[in-house]
């Protein structure tokens, strides 16, 4: 469990830094580079859009884990849309919560106790 919490710690601090650097370079307004690549059909379209469908997937579980509550739905909509920089803090969250279970981390409340 200390190489997953690891691997989460490093991921988040690497792309929090990559994505404040690359704000504060190029500005915050990612929609029209992000979804003109997908528009361009060419691999960098291709990769956008396979990662725009990962970012729906987790966001999709988020909400599902939590059965689909009010709070559960705006995290994973939030997830969904940040990706990494919410997603790595939630997991690291879930596994103190859960005690590192990672049946019931998986499956919220759908986990039977």
């Amino acid at each position: 469990m200390t190489l997953f919490r690891t691997f989460l710690i490093t991921n988040f601090v690497a792309i929090f830094s990559y994505t404040a650097f690359t704000i504060v370079t190029y500005g915050i307004n990612i929609a029209p580079i992000f979804f003109g690549d997908i528009a361009s059909l060419t691999w960098r379209g291709q990769f956008a859009f396979d990662f725009l469908t990962y970012l729906w997937l987790s966001g999709l579980w988020v909400a599902w884990r939590g059965g689909f509550t009010g709070g559960s739905i705006a995290l994973g909509v939030t997830a969904s849309i940040l990706g990494m920089v919410v997603f790595a803090p939630y997991l690291l969250f879930l596994l103190n919560r859960t005690g590192g279970d990672m049946r019931v981390l998986l499956l919220g409340v759908h986990a039977k106790t």
